[in-house]
């Protein structure tokens, strides 16, 4: 009970402070890119519209609710913050879980340099590999079937996870070789593409947002991953201090 109560402690503090230098990161580095981009797909839609057929124009005109109900969104500034921030922690409580989970099976995150590692390890799988295929999208970009994205994004990180762990633990030159297979499996067989890649999003931008976004995960990878190996030491250090009061 203790290992659990201080695994789910561990990822909670990590996640909290990782997701909340993320969420100001993004504030400046990716939020501003996907307002920008949003004005593009405004203007995108503003042109389809003005192109209708003659006899959508001369059709009865019929009141649509879907078209005068704007969905809801949260307004710039705090509001934004906030709700980003909530969704940040979220995920990134659920990624330190399952770090930090993984890591007691080969013997626990000793320290914050080893933290490091495994945050590197968690960038590489999470984000760098199946953002190799499917690259960080900006809004008005036209995408693949989203459950075709959700199965290889899935598959990437589970193969590039256990590729990176035969890699790091096995130690052996064939299961070297498999992880290295692992990794590679994915990119060989290739993440679903659209159909087109017509976008009024200019390219620049959308590079920008890539290098950006990526960063900024970069970031809290290692930030969580170095988080969670200082606090489970100072966890494991004051254990083994009451033990030995109580020897």
């Amino acid at each position: 009970m203790t290992l659990f109560r201080n695994v789910v402690l561990v990822a909670a503090i990590a996640g909290l402070l990782a997701s909340l230098v993320m969420t100001a990161l993004q504030s400046f580095a990716t939020v501003p890119l996907i307002l920008e981009a949003e004005t593009y797909e405004s203007a995108g839609e503003a042109h389809s519209h003005d192109h209708g057929t003659a006899a959508e124009s001369a059709a009865p005109a019929v009141e649509d609710h879907h078209h005068d109900e704007e969905a809801w969104a949260p307004a710039d500034g705090f509001e934004r913050f906030f709700f980003t921030f909530l969704a940040n922690l979220a995920s990134g409580f659920g990624l330190a879980l399952i770090m930090i989970a993984i890591s007691e099976f080969a013997g626990g995150i000793t320290s914050w340099r080893a933290g490091l590692l495994w945050g590197f390890a968690g960038f590489a799988a999470f984000t760098l590999a199946p953002g190799l295929g499917l690259p960080p999208e900006l809004p008005g970009m036209p995408a693949a079937d989203l459950g075709a994205r959700q199965v290889w994004w899935f598959t990437t990180v589970i193969a590039t996870a256990g590729g990176l762990a035969l890699i790091a633990f096995r130690g052996t030159l064939l299961l070297s070789i498999v992880g290295v297979a692992l990794i590679v499996a994915p990119h060989v067989i290739g993440a679903p593409q659209p159909v087109s890649h017509a976008t009024d999003v200019p390219a620049d931008l959308h590079h920008r947002f890539v290098v950006a976004s990526t960063m900024t995960m970069l970031v809290f990878w290692v930030l969580l991953g170095g988080l969670a190996g200082a606090i489970r030491s100072r966890f494991a250090m004051a254990e083994g201090d009451r033990h030995g009061q109580l020897a």
